[in-house]
């Protein structure tokens, strides 16, 4: 795209920069931006000189424009040409604008926060994208090469679709009217991720053409095509951290309470990613020879298909001991001490996805006078998502104490429970744990096989989830715009519209479990030959050759880096892409069974078991009417209007083999208004107003009681629940000068009146008498059985200190209170909450810097600051809201060549409230988790999880060898930066990385 740029013709001085940071650029270029205002206010449009911009700063002016010209408070990026987003990942890119935060998945930008807020709505040209939940498609699975454009739109109109809490992100593609002829456009990528050292293609076409029909109109037609494979990793370690009150080596703790915190359970998980997408775009138009309106047809489609492969590694049990070189931090976390007889379990994990998505809309616009336009369009949006999540776990067993106990096995008695103890059988470790600095911990092992060694692991349990989620939704919109209305001079327009859905959302879990295989397996059972086997993973091989492999990873926390030697960087598991495959893992577990009392018949799919508590069928609709005025008073410019909306959700669940359903309605009145005043040419000052609401996630809304795995915790919604709503206000002001450039500075408050908040209670149910205990102080106590505590009540070592093996102890105590009914399970239950806010200031800052000599006159620069302070009535900050953020951007295009530097930068967030691992670690120390507010035992900061400080570069660069071709390269996250989560006390208990990533590539056009 080029472009002839103007001087401006009548700016204002640039107002004062009040951030340190990029305050002396632009002292420094004040002098050039003077020289630009005065010699324009003498010329006054006329054209000073031509300069043939394009790429970079053509995308920043075009993005400024957009901002300019709306009548509402927003941001926007701009694709320099078909196909050419600034960057490759739309999450990646928005992350550049002004408020906007993003979310990560596998260090990929995969969702928005705005203004802190993540309840937020993705549009595909002003209509409903749907994913697994509300949010919408997932940015990652979207093409940015399918987009012109992505406005971020924070302050709404009535017009606008409800469901916004922190604002709109509204995808714009290329409409076939608007070209010029016949386009074509390529690229090809060749993307290397350096943990996993592979290199994947991305590929994207685009065509596009306009046909001259005569007297039947005019006739567009665009298709696009986006290909994309890759292979990304991983790296997690994490700790549970605990309170406990013991002799630290003389130590005094530095916490409020005196107790010590203390990193135990390491854990290390490490998963490889295969992702295939394929996604197409078609959109056709007609217009007819009166050009007074169009018809059009959009069709896209995503098809996403992959695995996620990992494994795991996890130490529990065991005594601490500390000795002279036992620290603590400044916080009160003890930071190196030995531990004797630590158990190390390995896992095989296999979360495979496909997903199959689509937006389609049959839509025309028409003006029917010179005055009134009437538009409609019918929508339909779904997404159908498929996955299997499969577990293979091994158990540390001693063979040659199991073969003793085998040896001494009666038949027909129940003496050997005892005998058969994990605690007897268990292979366990000593180990040494050392921290040092910000770097991941060392954790050396007495045994170097012990991970490894064939007589120390045995099969103990293959687990698969089948998993399903469809969610679709049918709308049908229609507008009507009616300028000059009434012949008022100023009402330039008066809009109305209404709109209707149905949404349906069904989500299925199916499960089969083979558990404690090592312990319970029998041949010839109820006979005298009865005895008991179990597997190792030799003769597991032994039948099924190349089933296992040592984890070893390359690259393994090379962004942290270790304290020293780290023992849980390898290790034996069952192959992960075998359990990528769970019909043939299950048929492998069917012979190893065959024969035995836990032999198997027929297939996986046989063999699945639907979870009634975990599934959730919801039917809701919606109709909204709204009006709006536009109105002009001179410098005056304004957007009021209001929209109502109601809502209807029915419910069903299966209780007891019986589907049993539940209804819930409530109506929203949405007022809005958008003032903006020409306080000059090129300055605006902007007054904005709403009502918002944002609908509770459908996993929220049902009752459902989904458990995990090992029944320890679960998670449960309610239908009663109130949308989120909230009154919000924002005042902003812009100057613009020269071409494309713009300084501004927002303030805006949200009032959020109905949160929804969730506590944590331990919960009785049935399901509890296969519940594992192997980590049994993560296991929460009742009261009596079959009756629900309010308050986490756990077992902990120091509770069994007078034991010989006080994990030991603490392990067969757990168990009997299982088998008595007094364990539960820990439940997250969502409900309504109440109110909360947010405020801030957002300050923007975009010159080009054409004024100075040669090859400089190239350089160019953006800006932006977020401060947000939010709070929640626990007196805690709001969810993903860092308190200060900031993007820059410096980039140079002259001639042929275009670079840019871009660096992100957030700091320390709250990502969770009653994190499992630290669900205790508050700021008092109590060492409790109680949700009794009168309790002297309760803090609100208990559970709290922060992400530490981050910033991130980006490198991207082009050189354009014709006319039609271009190299271009880019780097995410340059310079390898991980992410750190500290509890409420300030210390690390998880750290995890992900692969930088470097492109390389060719696009072309025509």
């Amino acid at each position: 795209m080029k472009r002839t740029l103007f001087r401006d013709t009548n700016t204002l001085p640039l107002i004062p920069f009040p951030m340190t940071l990029a305050s002396s650029l632009v002292i420094f270029f004040s002098q050039g931006l003077y020289a630009q205002e005065q010699s324009s206010g003498e010329t006054d449009a006329t054209m000073l000189e031509e300069i043939v911009v394009e790429g970079i700063r053509a995308s920043l002016e075009a993005a400024s424009d957009m901002k300019r010209d709306d009548s509402r408070i927003v941001d926007a990026i701009v694709a320099e040409d078909i196909g050419k987003l600034p960057d490759n990942n739309i999450a990646e890119a928005l992350q550049r604008i002004t408020g906007v935060s993003i979310n990560s998945d596998f260090g990929v930008g995969d969702s928005v926060s705005i203004r802190g807020l993540s309840q937020n709505r993705v549009e595909l040209n002003g209509r409903s994208t749907v994913g697994d939940e509300r949010d919408g498609v997932s940015l990652q699975d979207f093409p940015s090469s399918f987009l012109k454009a992505v406005e971020v739109i924070k302050s709404p109109t009535a017009d606008m679709i409800e469901g916004a809490l922190g604002g709109t992100v509204s995808m714009k593609t290329v409409r076939p009217l608007d070209l010029d002829g016949f386009t074509a456009a390529g690229s090809l990528d060749g993307e290397y991720a350096d943990k996993t050292e592979n290199w994947a293609p991305i590929a994207n076409i685009s065509i596009g053409n306009l046909w001259d029909l005569g007297e039947a109109g005019t006739f567009g037609a665009i298709a696009m095509y986006s290909y994309q494979d890759r292979e990304i990793r991983q790296d997690e370690y994490k700790n549970r951290v605990r309170l406990y009150d013991e002799d630290v080596n003389g130590l005094t703790a530095n916490t409020p309470s005196g107790l010590f915190a203390v990193r135990e359970q390491n854990t290390v998980e490490q998963y490889v990613e295969n992702r295939e997408r394929n996604a197409l775009n078609i959109s056709l138009q007609w217009a007819p020879t009166s050009e007074r309106g169009n018809v059009y047809l959009d069709l896209s489609t995503t098809e996403r298909s992959g695995s996620q492969n990992g494994s795991s590694i996890l130490d529990v049990g065991g005594t601490r001991t500390y000795f002279d070189g036992t620290t603590q931090d400044g916080n009160g976390q003890v930071n190196n001490y030995a531990l004797e007889g630590a158990f190390v379990i390995p896992k095989t994990w296999s979360d495979f996805r496909e997903t199959d998505s689509f937006s389609h809309a049959l839509g025309a616009e028409w003006d029917f006078t010179d005055s009134v336009t009437f538009s409609g369009e019918i929508s339909m949006a779904a997404s159908d998502s498929y996955r299997p999540d499969s577990e293979f776990n091994l158990r540390p067993v001693s063979r040659d104490d199991w073969e003793i106990w085998a040896e001494q096995y009666t038949p027909g008695t129940s003496d050997y429970d005892d005998d058969l103890s994990d605690f007897n059988l268990r292979h366990t470790i000593d180990a040494t744990f050392s921290q040092s600095g910000n770097s991941i911990p060392s954790i050396i092992y007495s045994d170097p096989n012990a991970l490894t060694g064939a007589d120390n692991l045995a099969i103990r349990a293959f687990y698969h989830d089948d998993i399903r989620t469809k969610n679709d939704e049918q709308a049908i919109r229609f507008d009507l715009d009616y300028k000059d209305a009434f012949n008022i001079d100023w009402l330039t327009s008066v809009k109305a519209g209404f709109r209707y859905t149905e949404n349906d959302y069904e989500f299925t879990q199916k499960r089969f479990r083979a558990d404690n295989l090592y312990r319970n397996v029998l041949t010839d059972e109820g006979t005298d030959n009865e005895a008991p086997i179990a597997v190792w993973i030799d003769d597991f091989e032994n039948m099924f050759p190349g089933s296992f492999e040592t984890i070893n990873h390359a690259n393994s926390f090379d962004q942290n880096g270790t304290s020293g030697q780290m023992d849980l960087l390898s290790y034996r598991i069952y192959r992960g892409d075998l359990l990528a495959n769970p019909s043939a893992t299950f048929d492998r577990i069917q012979q190893m069974l065959a024969g035995t009392n836990y032999a198997l018949t027929g297939s996986l799919s046989d063999n699945l078991e639907l979870q009634e508590g975990s599934y959730r069928d919801i039917a809701e609709q919606t109709t909204a009417f709204y009006i709006s005025a536009d109105m002009e008073f001179e410098r005056l410019r304004a957007t009021v209007g209001g929209r109502y909306v109601k809502t209807e959700i029915d419910s069903t669940v299966i209780v007891d083999s019986a589907p049993v359903s539940g209804s819930h309605s409530y109506n929203d009145f949405l007022p809005s208004v958008n003032i903006t005043y020409d306080l000059s040419e090129n300055t605006l000052l902007r007054f904005a107003g709403a009502k918002v609401m944002r609908r509770a996630d459908y996993a929220e809304l049902s009752p459902a009681f989904e458990v995990n795995s090992a029944i320890t915790a679960a998670t449960q919604g309610a239908l009663d629940l109130d949308p989120y709503r909230a009154t919000q206000f924002d005042l902003s002001l812009e100057h613009y000068f020269g071409q494309g450039n713009l300084v501004s500075l927002a303030l805006f408050y949200k009032d959020v009146e109905s949160f929804l908040s969730s506590t944590n209670t331990c919960v009785a149910n049935q399901q509890t008498t296969d519940q594992n205990v192997t980590e049994w102080e993560g296991i929460c106590l009742l009261e009596n059985a079959g009756e629900t505590n309010s308050d986490l009540v756990y077992s902990t070592l120091g509770d069994f200190a007078g034991a010989a093996n006080a994990d030991a102890a603490g392990f067969n105590y757990t168990a009997a209170q299982r088998d008595a009914g007094l364990t539960g399970i820990v439940t997250n239950r969502v409900t309504n909450g109440e109110n909360g806010t947010v405020e801030g200031l957002e300050f923007g800052y975009q010159q080009h810097f054409d004024f100075l000599p040669g090859i400089f006159s190239g350089l160019g620069m953006s800006f932006n600051y977020t401060y947000s302070k939010s709070e929640q009535p626990n007196g805690n900050m709001l969810l993903d809201i860092s308190e200060n953020t900031y993007n820059l951007q410096v980039y140079w295009e002259y001639s042929d060549f275009q670079v840019r530097l871009a660096y992100n930068f957030r700091d320390q967030f709250l990502d969770t409230e009653e994190e499992t691992r630290i669900q205790t670690i508050g700021g008092l120390a109590l060492n409790s988790a109680t949700n009794d507010e009168s309790s002297e035992l309760y803090d609100a900061t208990a559970g709290n999880n922060y992400r530490d400080d981050r910033g991130q570069l980006d490198f991207s660069a082009s050189w354009d060898a014709t006319e039609n071709l271009t190299v271009v390269a880019n780097a995410t996250n340059l310079t390898g930066e991980p992410s750190v989560y500290i509890t409420e006390l300030g210390s690390p208990w998880l750290y995890t990385e992900a692969d930088r990533r470097f492109s390389l590539g060719l696009r072309a056009s025509f």
